[in-house]
């Protein structure tokens, strides 16, 4: 039964789901899937499967699925710029990369402090065409999802990346950055902190941080929403401002302020989504080893 596929905890959340329309399967076969993007030109998803170092491609017109690329630098997270291009998070480039029209590669961020990053995992583009992202020291940290080696920065730091190639460091008061997006209207940036594999003691939240008039910085964060089960990993906001968040059971989403309206449960833990299809109200989901989707009543900003 698809009801069983969600767990409605405010009915708000039963608007924003189509109850007889439950998640499905469209691919299995990873080792650990992670950042989905969804191409509107090319009607296509592309997503990671980290340990295998490869990234996988998933057409909508037939639901045909190959590889992408392969090595691919053990990519993490993936965005969309406002031209169309994919942006990536390498493991094992430890860069930020932008993949241009020719099909070409170009590292826009590789260093901060004149020190490499430490391994990219995931990345938004804002309006204004700058591109944020999170460093934690997941793909330096073992040989699994990159190279093991030791981290060169001072911590796990949030940064962003303006139109003129340069970078700045936006946020530094957290443990291990993860997934992060930005509000509708932009005034909001929020990030999960996945700390908790590194520090017991530290909360898997989603903190919110104020972002400056200008656009380029933040003011002081606090935190948003704490996970109920495992972690919050890669997260997207919809068009109205709620936050669909991979967890440990699935996709939780929440309202604007903060409220657990309900989850759609998946027998996998999640690590990443994004919202696609023609009219950006399908949610694909990595979950562990596959690549999942499922239509709701909600659009993708």
């Amino acid at each position: 039964m698809p009801a069983s596929d969600y767990l409605i905890i405010d009915e708000r959340f039963a608007g924003l789901i189509h109850i007889n329309a439950g998640p499905e399967v469209l691919w299995d076969g990873g080792r650990w899937t992670e950042g989905p993007a969804y191409f509107p030109a090319g009607r296509y998803v592309i997503w990671s499967d980290i340990p295998n170092d490869r990234i996988m491609r998933w057409d909508e017109m037939n639901g045909a699925v190959a590889v992408f690329e392969h090595p691919c630098r053990n990519q993490n997270g993936h965005a969309v710029d406002i031209q169309g291009r994919m942006i990536a998070c390498e493991h094992r480039g430890r860069c930020i990369s932008r993949y241009e029209h020719d099909g070409s590669r170009k590292i826009l961020a590789d260093s901060f402090d004149g020190k490499p990053l430490n391994s990219p995992n995931d990345v938004i583009v804002k309006s204004d065409g700058s591109i944020w992202f999170t460093d934690p020291s997941y793909g330096v940290d073992s040989d699994y999802e990159g190279d093991a080696a030791p981290m060169e920065q001072d911590g796990r730091h949030v940064y962003r990346i303006d139109q003129a190639g340069g970078i700045t460091r936006v946020i530094s008061d957290m443990k291990q950055p993860n997934g992060l997006a930005f509000s509708p209207d932009e005034s909001l940036l929020y990030v999960a902190d996945t700390g908790g594999t590194h520090y017991p003691d530290c909360e898997p939240v989603i903190r919110v941080y104020p972002v400056t008039k200008d656009g380029k910085s933040v003011g002081a964060g606090s935190e948003f929403v704490t996970c109920s089960k495992g972690f919050f990993d890669g997260f997207r906001v919809d068009a109205n401002g709620n936050i669909w968040s991979s967890a440990g059971d699935g996709v939780h989403c929440f309202s604007p302020d903060g409220k657990l309206l309900g989850k759609i449960l998946i027998d996998q833990v999640v690590s990443n989504i994004c919202f696609g299809g023609p009219k950006r109200n399908r949610l694909f989901i990595c979950a562990t080893t596959t690549l999942r989707s499922v239509y709701v009543n909600a659009r993708g900003m």
